[in-house]
């Protein structure tokens, strides 16, 4: 499941299935990681593509709060690559621009 980007249907996704996927990379969520999923759920449904880093960072900062829409604050989350995390475990495609 460590390879899998996304569901085959969104609707088929729940916070459960966020820990499974994110248990694959040795992480295990928090509130604080299920509120950035449910953003990007949310970014998802309004624009029809999983965000990239900046537009991750400005719907967080809009939705949650500044802090919260820092890339420090998100890298600390989900280390490595958090947008292709934050979609990976939000059951969305890879962002566009993530290698």
């Amino acid at each position: 499941m460590s390879e899998k980007y996304h569901l085959n249907k969104l609707s088929e996704w729940t916070p459960e299935t966020a820990g499974l996927l994110a248990s694959d990379d040795q992480l295990q969520l928090t509130a604080e990681h299920l509120e950035i999923l449910q953003v990007a759920r949310q970014f998802y449904d309004q624009y029809g593509f999983s965000p990239s880093m900046r537009p991750l960072c400005k719907t967080v900062a809009t939705e949650l709060s500044v802090e919260k829409g820092r890339s420090i604050y998100l890298l600390q989350l989900f280390p490595g690559s958090p947008a292709k995390l934050v979609a990976k475990f939000a059951g969305l495609p890879k962002p566009k621009n993530c290698i």
